[in-house]
């Protein structure tokens, strides 16, 4: 679904208008607030796991989140439920964000949503692994802010390098070519291991429209 690419058109989500504002946020901020974050988070950690066992574990919480982040968007964020107000919930979630792709305070996610998500997670971590949780949760978290700042870039800048102009165009082509792929913002090699990686070749094989559109322009 394509809508308005403008980054000044904004989706009204709730009439309310503190509540509207809980749907939205910066980047300053969420850098301000995921700066605060992450520190406190190592600081929490230090301590807990023998030092050898520190990047292995982050490793592991990184990797988690990469699971997370590809199974949500596949099944939760373009889930097509038979109710109506369900599927308002998945648009209020994700919906608006195919609709308005280009809108700069909906590129993150406010941390309405992230903050309750991240204390379930921190207390199943505890639960699953104990003494491990601590800097598994620490890797969960770096895993979600690159996350989330890849997904900012690729909708807001101009991304350079092999890589981020590898990351931008998997994204875009979620966007602009098949919504039905191309699920993973960082973790990419997911879209391959689930064979859901779109790419112009495969659209043209299987007779399906290859119109790239690779928003916004560089």
């Amino acid at each position: 679904m394509k809508g308005p690419t403008s980054s000044d058109i904004r989706l009204r989500l709730f009439e309310n208008r503190w509540l509207e504002l809980l749907t939205v946020i910066s980047v300053r901020w969420f850098i301000a607030i995921w700066a605060t974050v992450l520190p406190w988070l190592a600081y929490s950690a230090w301590g807990s796991a023998p030092l050898p066992a520190v990047i292995p574990l982050v490793g592991a919480g990184w990797l988690m989140f990469t699971v997370l982040e590809y199974t949500a968007h596949r099944f939760l964020f373009h889930w097509i439920p038979k109710s109506d107000w369900m599927a308002q919930v998945v648009f209020i979630i994700h919906g608006n964000h195919h609709m308005q792709p280009m809108d700069k305070l909906r590129s993150l996610m406010p941390p309405i949503i992230s903050f309750p998500i991240g204390l379930a997670v921190a207390s199943l971590m505890d639960i699953a692994f104990g003494w491990a949780a601590a800097w598994m949760l620490f890797g969960f978290v770096l895993g979600y802010v690159a996350y989330d700042l890849t997904h900012y870039a690729s909708h807001q800048w101009a991304m350079r390098g092999w890589l981020g102009q590898k990351l931008k165009r998997h994204h875009m082509l979620h966007h602009f070519v098949s919504e039905e792929g191309n699920y993973a913002v960082t973790g990419l090699f997911w879209d391959r291991v689930f064979g859901t990686k779109v790419t112009i070749a495969k659209r043209a094989a299987e007779g399906k429209p290859t119109e790239e559109a690779l928003e916004p322009a560089e």
